[in-house]
C-alpha cells in the first residue's frame, strides 16, 4: 500500500469540525500565565475574564451597545440559555436544515412547549425558505450548518424593523465569516471552533433589544442555575463585566487568550476571514476536478467555508445501501488516520455518509493542498469495485 503515495504530507493533520485545530505554532508553554489554583472571583481572576470579554468584543467588532457574557456548557449551553431566557412573549419561527437546528426545535417544542412555533425545514444540502420569516416572530436558526455544510448567505432576509428577536447559533461562523450584528439579537459561539480554543465554555452576545427582553421578561418555566442571568428579578450586571455563572476553567481561559493573541497578531478579523477563504478555495479547486466528490450544498452561495461537507458521487458508491456507504467512508477515514494524514473528517453521524473537512482560520492552506492528494490516494484503495 506504499505505491503512488503523494510526496507531501499535511504538517498538521487536524481537520476536525470541533474541537478544531489549535492555532499554528501553539504549544503548552503558551499557557504559563494561567491563573491556576486561584479563584476566578479573585482580582486577578476577574481581570482575566474581563480581558477575554474585552478582546473578544474588539476582535469581532461588536457594536458598543451590545453586551457579551461567558456562559457554561459551550455553544450548546449558550444557545439553550438564550432560548430558555428570551423565548415566550412571541410566536417562534425555527429554521432547520441540519442536526443542530433540529435540536433547538426540540427545546422549543418539546421542552418549552411553545405551541405557537412554526418549524420551517429543508433537507441536508439546501436552505428552507428564509423569506417566510415573520418580523413579528422570534427567529431561531444556525448561521452556518456545521453538519450540512450549508450557511445563510447574508442577513437580508431578516427585517430591520422586526418586532421579534433573532437567536442565532453562530459557533462555526464567528471569527470566520461576516456576521451582520445589526440583524442579530442573541448570538452564540464557543471557543473550540474557529479560534481552536479549548471546549466547555460558551459566549453569548446580546443586542440592546435582547437585553430589554431579558430585563422585562419572566419565563413561565423554571430556569436551571446555569441559565440564570438575573437574580431577584434584576439583571446581574457583573456577568457582563468580569463575573461568571459558575466556575470556569482558568486554564481554558488562558488558552482562549492565547488564541485571541494569535488572531490579533496576524491582522485580526480580516486576516481570519482571508485564511478561511483561502482554505476553502483550495479544497474547492480539488472538488471540481476530483471526479468522485461534490459539495452537499448544491447552490454555491449557500456553501459553508468552514465546515465543508462533501458527498461521494461515484456511481458504485451511490448504488450501495446507506450502511454500506457508511462503512466505505469509515474505511477511507480510517486509512487516512492510520497514515496520520487527516483525523476526524467523516460526516457527522446524523448526515448522509460523506466527508466533512474543517477549513477555518487555524488550518493552513498548504495542509489542505497536501490533504487533497491523499484523499485521491485513499479513495483509489477503498472505492467499491
Amino acid at each position: 500500500m506504499t505505491e503512488n503515495r503523494p510526496l507531501l504530507r499535511p504538517s498538521r493533520p487536524f481537520f476536525s469540525s470541533g474541537p478544531c485545530a489549535k492555532r499554528p505554532g501553539w504549544a503548552p508553554e503558551g499557557l504559563r500565565g494561567a491563573l491556576l489554583g486561584r479563584s476566578h472571583r479573585s482580582p486577578p481572576g476577574r481581570a482575566k475574564i474581563r480581558e477575554a470579554l474585552g478582546r473578544t468584543r474588539a476582535l469581532l467588532g461588536l457594536p458598543p451597545d451590545y453586551r457579551i457574557v461567558l456562559v457554561p456548557a459551550s455553544d450548546t449551553g449558550a444557545v439553550e440559555l438564550a432560548m430558555w431566557s428570551l423565548l415566550g412573549p412571541r410566536p417562534v419561527d425555527a429554521f432547520v436544515w441540519e442536526s443542530f437546528g433540529a435540536e433547538w426545535v426540540t427545546d422549543t417544542v418539546e421542552q418549552l412547549k411553545l405551541n405557537d412555533t412554526r418549524v420551517l425545514r429543508s433537507v441536508y444540502g439546501a436552505l428552507p425558505d428564509l423569506s417566510a420569516a415573520d418580523p413579528g416572530h422570534d427567529i431561531v436558526f444556525v448561521w452556518n450548518g456545521t453538519t450540512s455544510g450549508v450557511r445563510v448567505p447574508d442577513g437580508e432576509w431578516i427585517a430591520s424593523d422586526r418586532e421579534g428577536l433573532t437567536i442565532c447559533d453562530a459557533t462555526s461562523a464567528a471569527f470566520a465569516m461576516e456576521l451582520p450584528w445589526e440583524k442579530l439579537d442573541a448570538t452564540t459561539f464557543s471557543w473550540q471552533k474557529s479560534l481552536g480554543g479549548e471546549a466547555a465554555h460558551g459566549m453569548l452576545v446580546l443586542s440592546p433589544r435582547a437585553m430589554a427582553r431579558l430585563d422585562s421578561h419572566a419565563p413561565e418555566w423554571p430556569l436551571p442555575k446555569i441559565f440564570r442571568l438575573k437574580k431577584d428579578g434584576k439583571l446581574i450586571d457583573g456577568l457582563f463585566e468580569d463575573e461568571t455563572i459558575n466556575t470556569p476553567s482558568m486554564l481554558a481561559v488562558e488558552d482562549y487568550l492565547d488564541a485571541l493573541g494569535w488572531a490579533e497578531s496576524i491582522g485580526g478579523l480580516k486576516t481570519l476571514f482571508a485564511r478561511t477563504d483561502a482554505n476553502f478555495a483550495c479544497l474547492s479547486q480539488w472538488v471540481q476536478k476530483s471526479g468522485w466528490t461534490n459539495f452537499m450544498a448544491a447552490e454555491e452561495r449557500f456553501r459553508s467555508n468552514t465546515s465543508v461537507c462533501l458527498t461521494i458521487v461515484d456511481s458504485r458508491f451511490a448504488a450501495m445501501e446507506r450502511s454500506a456507504q457508511a462503512s466505505t467512508v469509515a474505511n477511507l477515514t480510517r486509512l487516512l488516520e492510520q497514515e496520520q494524514i487527516a483525523f476526524d473528517i467523516g460526516a457527522h453521524r446524523t448526515a448522509p455518509p460523506g466527508l466533512r473537512i474543517w477549513c477555518g482560520p487555524t488550518v493552513d492552506a498548504k495542509d489542505i493542498a497536501s490533504l487533497t492528494a491523499w484523499l485521491d490516494w485513499a479513495w483509489e484503495r477503498i472505492r467499491p469495485q
